[in-house]
């Protein structure tokens, strides 16, 4: 078999990079080739090759390609062509793991390369000249199947990286064809008290990049029944992770694309102290934590004014309760809020006094102009003088 000649395998800048390093001393791998044969556009470009780190970065220089010494204790350099980044490992085999890091040591052979990979879906490499696609552990039967498989003994392929776990549910949901592989179910099962070894940043990542494919309710819920959702998110019961199926239907039936902060506050009762809480822990961003917060203050009254709960939230979050409360987003599809015609000199100018008066009577004004649906100008100034009496 061999890979579709998509656009980017046509770049100028990979041709360059090809014929610097020698097309026979370096293969696409991993998900560029992976996704291509599934037709879909690759997000990064991987490239592995035989040559030390320290070579690449020399033939690369000397051809006049760009590149930066991303992660040399691990063999990668990244190449910074005119169409992308292009990142490109040398040959590795694991000399020691803990699970969490990797001591590696460099290789020339393809074959042992692959086989410190995760799954046989991700261990495919291509010739970047006849693009002739080598595998040497069967993906190509399990990505036509649908089969999620880790090369080799699953509970080593997860000891050597506890992250593996996540990982696997994550591109079971994205490949998988509904029917798991039984010994890769049976690993993750029993290693998942291993995922507390790892940074709570990194588990944070991970479930959020499966909770942004189109279709991970199943998937969480398998989670579940093996036991690893207790794991890294505790909070979760069966309620939650019915909030979050009724969340990817309201999402689909709105045509609103995938979010990973609103399915994962879906995952959460809605109280604040624990979005706030599974916001430290996960490592979350200011941004990520008060949307997070937002989303678990959702009240059944929000949804009797779409319009108000936009102009007071914003957008996003207005959506995010809206959807997780069950109600359409319709009322605010392409809606834009006007200005409030209202500021502090108008309401001293009808005869308040400078002071704290007048940002209660602002507050107020402002109350009554969303209630009544944001009336013109000339109703605004009614409601103020109503107010200053």
């Amino acid at each position: 078999m061999t890979l579709p000649a998509l656009p980017w395998t046509r770049w100028d800048g990979l041709r360059a990079l090809v014929d610097a390093l020698g097309a026979e001393e370096c293969r696409y791998v991993g998900g560029c080739v992976r996704d291509a044969l599934l037709n879909v556009a690759a997000q990064d470009i991987d490239i592995a090759t035989r040559h030390a780190p320290d070579a690449v970065m020399r033939t690369l220089n000397n051809a006049g390609i760009r590149t930066i010494p991303t992660g040399l204790d691990h063999g990668t350099v990244t190449a910074l062509l005119p169409e992308a980044s292009v990142e490109i490992t040398t040959l590795r085999r694991d000399v020691a793991t803990d699970g969490r890091h990797a001591t590696i040591a460099f290789t020339d052979d393809w074959r042992e390369d692959a086989a410190r990979r995760d799954f046989t879906i991700n261990a495919l490499y291509a010739h970047p000249g006849t693009l002739a696609i080598d595998d040497y552990f069967g993906g190509l039967d399990d990505l036509k199947a649908g089969i999620v498989r880790f090369i080799g003994d699953a509970r080593t392929r997860i000891a050597e990286d506890h992250l593996r776990i996540l990982r696997y549910f994550r591109f079971e949901a994205r490949f998988g064809n509904g029917a798991p592989d039984a010994e890769a179910v049976a690993a993750c099962r029993d290693c998942a008290p291993t995922l507390m070894g790892l940074s709570r940043e990194r588990i944070g990542q991970e479930l959020r990049r499966l909770l942004a494919l189109p279709r991970p309710a199943e998937t969480v819920r398998r989670m579940a029944d093996l036991g690893v959702l207790r794991v890294i998110l505790p909070e979760s019961g069966t309620d939650e992770r019915d909030t979050l199926s009724r969340l990817i239907e309201a999402e689909d039936a709105a045509g609103i694309a995938p979010d990973a902060m609103r399915r994962l506050a879906a995952l959460l009762p809605p109280r604040r102290d624990v979005a706030a809480q599974v916001a430290a822990r996960l490592r979350l961003s200011n941004a990520q934590k008060k949307r997070l917060i937002s989303a678990a203050e959702r009240e059944a009254g929000d949804a009797a004014n779409p319009r108000g709960l936009l102009f007071r939230l914003g957008r996003e979050r207005a959506e995010d309760r809206l959807l997780l409360l069950g109600a359409s987003v319709r009322p605010i599809a392409g809606w834009e809020p006007p200005a409030f015609a209202i500021d502090g000199r108008a309401v001293m100018a009808a005869g308040v006094e400078k002071g704290p008066a007048i940002a209660a009577i602002l507050h107020r004004v402002q109350a009554r102009w969303i209630d009544e649906g944001f009336p013109g100008p000339d109703r605004t100034h009614a409601i103020l003088r109503e107010e200053v009496g």
